[in-house]
């Protein structure tokens, strides 16, 4: 059964802001996504900055309100139309884990306080003293000890800031972990760190996640199915095993092409090399600059502009779903939307 189902997911956001702003100019953040997130899975959200993925993962947590679709939650409980008390409910299964913990963790308190600032207020709350030994068991789970609880965030580093931000969303025992580009800001060795221990923390207790990241290295490391995202839509969608290998459509295709080494590979150093720098492959022309968020509809791919590939139809018709067979025929998962692959 499914934890979390998205179906056609929109939204837009006016263009200008304040109190005078025009209303009636909109940048299309999200355009119809579709994806579901099974018991014990992890699916990542993959694209370049911009593309839509964080103002996803936002909607599901209601950051946001959603213009359209709906967010099934364990196949009954659309969360667009939850009300005050079954929305915190919903919220203490469906925890939020920030890109840059410096900024989400409030410096002026200690860690318990940062921890169990939420946990007091929830539904759960067994107590002060219950909710101590639990801070600290979960402190230690993630890699910090019990000691730290009395220290502040500026006291940490960067990784173990960012571990904290994980037992904070991990104290309530989730259902569901979204992790926003959790790793982007760190050095390669501890995002390796991070990434190993939010493995260790998945099999341990039988959870599910939503990873958001743009680096498909290490999506394709920690995740279970990929959706490629561009310019709020969903361009492909496979199992993250062999996305590298059987990427269709021209955008996973170019990403791909513009990562250095093979996936899997630490980031800056290729096996046998003696320490060397792998070298970076040079990034494709049609992926040089920024995506251009969307002001109006898209009438057909949204990749049409960019893709080497595109012709008038691309352009004005929106590509169907296709389902990707092996050399066997066996269907395993992997749709992609283009007229071209």
């Amino acid at each position: 059964m499914a934890v979390i189902k998205v179906e056609n997911l929109r939204k837009r956001f006016n263009l200008e802001a304040g109190f005078f702003a025009r209303f009636g100019r909109f940048v299309y953040a999200v355009n119809g996504v579709s994806f579901s997130i099974g018991e014990n899975e992890t699916y990542g959200l993959v694209g370049e900055s911009g593309c839509g993925k964080t103002t996803t993962a936002r909607l599901l947590v209601r950051m946001y309100e959603s213009d359209g679709g709906s967010i099934l939650y364990h196949d009954h409980s659309d969360v667009r139309l939850l009300k005050r008390g079954e929305l915190k409910n919903y919220r203490e299964k469906v925890k939020y884990v920030f890109q840059d913990p410096a900024r989400s963790l409030n410096p002026r308190m200690d860690v318990y306080d940062v921890l169990t600032s939420g946990y007091r207020w929830s539904s759960i709350w067994p107590g002060e003293k219950k909710a101590r030994k639990e801070a600290a068991d979960i402190l230690e789970e993630t890699g910090l000890s019990a000691a730290d609880l009395e220290r502040r965030p500026a006291e940490f580093s960067g990784g173990q800031r960012q571990r904290i931000s994980i037992a904070r969303g991990l104290l309530m025992k989730p259902d569901l972990l979204i992790c926003d580009e959790v790793v982007s800001a760190l050095d390669v060795s501890i995002q390796g760190q991070i990434l190993n221990l939010l493995l260790d923390i998945r099999s341990r207790r039988n959870l599910s996640f939503l990873f958001i990241a743009h680096d498909l290295k290490a999506a394709s490391y920690f995740c279970d199915r990929i959706g490629v995202m561009y310019r709020g839509e969903l361009m492909e969608e496979a199992p993250a095993a062999d996305l590298y290998q059987t990427a269709r459509h021209p955008y996973t295709r170019l990403l791909f092409s513009s990562v250095a080494g093979p996936v899997g590979e630490e980031s800056g150093l290729s096996e046998g090399s003696g320490g060397e720098a792998a070298p970076a492959r040079e990034i494709p022309e049609t992926l040089k600059g920024e995506i251009r968020t969307p002001v109006t509809e898209i009438s057909g791919c949204a990749f049409a502009e960019r893709c080497p590939l595109a012709d008038d139809r691309c352009r004005k018709e929106p590509p169907p779903e296709t389902t990707a067979a092996d050399a066997a025929g066996v269907e395993k998962g992997h749709v992609f939307y283009c007229w071209k692959a």
